[in-house]
């Protein structure tokens, strides 16, 4: 057993407040203090240095079912975290060690050592296994790879390309052998940095005209791929758009998740006949199998410049909340954490 000295500040936590009819509001989360649990045996103490804060968390801040259980009210939320071990009892994980795991949203965490997983801060940043090194790059590696199947000289397109997991989609299309990857992102200096920072062929502001106008131009021939993470218009274009074979992997639909009524479908669902085209959706949760093979890319990616790491972060634990609403409105460029 090995310990360390706890700071006398009381920790403290976020809260699901209320639940967020539409969008959500700073009314809907209560900042509290944490009561952090002695450990058992098997278990770590660990201070979270490092947040994620993700779209999928507004769906579990919704009672409805959903494929992973909603968040309670009055509760702390769940989400991914890197953090130093402070207390270990625990084999295999000592006082020191930072840690991945799943109980972010605290400035505390006390564990099971199974459900964490030790990463090297000195080989990468802490913030990069919440990224291009975590689900996020494992989500953009299944969906092209194994949801997608994307192949040699490829069009790929990628919606919310300027996020967390497009941007990393954009980069590993390329590195899988895309032959034109196109982004569409949410202003003009996020169409900048996909084309001169991570390597998009072409991009264009969704906001600025129709996404199916700028795929007529910047694909005309049509595309093989789509990564969808935005849903709405974006998903129709691509359907309009699909050539002999294409195919569609459903990663999100960030357009849809606040509305208060359910959105229309693609209105052109039949091209799928003409074009024996396929749409699938997907959880990184069901291919896990794929992470060890990742971790090998991604590491050979990072040091032949094929993958970056890019990020926003927002300093302070007091600022999670406004972090994950600026990730609603897409505030970000790449992956959002909240340094603590």
């Amino acid at each position: 057993m090995t310990d360390a000295t706890t700071p006398t500040a009381a920790p403290r936590e976020w809260r699901l407040a209320s639940r967020p009819t539409g969008w959500p509001t700073p009314e809907n989360f209560e900042l509290a203090e944490s009561d952090v649990p002695a450990l058992g045996d098997g278990q770590i103490r660990v201070r979270n240095e490092v947040l994620s804060v993700d779209p999928y968390m507004r769906g579990r801040m919704s009672a409805a079912k959903s494929y992973a259980a909603p968040y309670e009210v009055g509760a702390a939320m769940t989400g991914g975290a890197v953090g130093v071990v402070e207390e270990s009892r625990a084999d295999g994980v000592a006082v020191g060690d930072h840690v991945l795991h799943g109980l972010g949203w605290r400035e505390v965490a006390v564990l099971d050592a199974k459900d964490a997983r030790v990463v090297d801060t000195d080989a990468a940043p802490a913030s990069s296994y919440l990224g291009v090194l975590g689900m996020t790059g494992l989500t953009a590696y299944a969906g092209l790879k194994r949801i997608a199947e994307v192949k040699e000289g490829d069009v790929v397109f990628v919606s919310g390309a300027a996020g967390a997991v497009g941007g990393a989609v954009g980069q590993i299309a390329k590195a899988l052998g895309a032959g034109k990857v196109i982004g569409s992102a949410g202003s003009p200096e996020k169409v900048r940095h996909l084309t001169e920072d991570l390597g998009f062929d072409a991009a264009f502001s969704y906001r600025d005209r129709k996404v199916s106008e700028a795929l007529r131009e910047l694909a005309p021939d049509g595309i093989d791929v789509y990564f969808d993470n935005v849903g709405g218009e974006h998903l129709e274009a691509a359907i309009g758009s699909l050539r002999l074979g294409g195919r569609i992997a459903v990663c999100g639909m960030i357009s849809v998740y606040n509305d208060t009524e359910p959105a229309p479908g693609p209105r052109n669902l039949a091209r799928l006949i003409q074009t024996r085209g396929r749409i699938e959706g997907f959880l990184v949760g069901d291919h896990y199998d794929l992470a060890g093979e990742y971790a090998a890319q991604a590491a050979t990616w990072l040091a032949d410049g094929s993958l970056s790491l890019r990020e926003t972060a927002v300093d302070g634990f007091e600022n999670a909340v406004d972090a994950f609403l600026g990730v609603m409105r897409g505030d970000n460029t790449g992956k959002m954490v909240v340094r603590l």
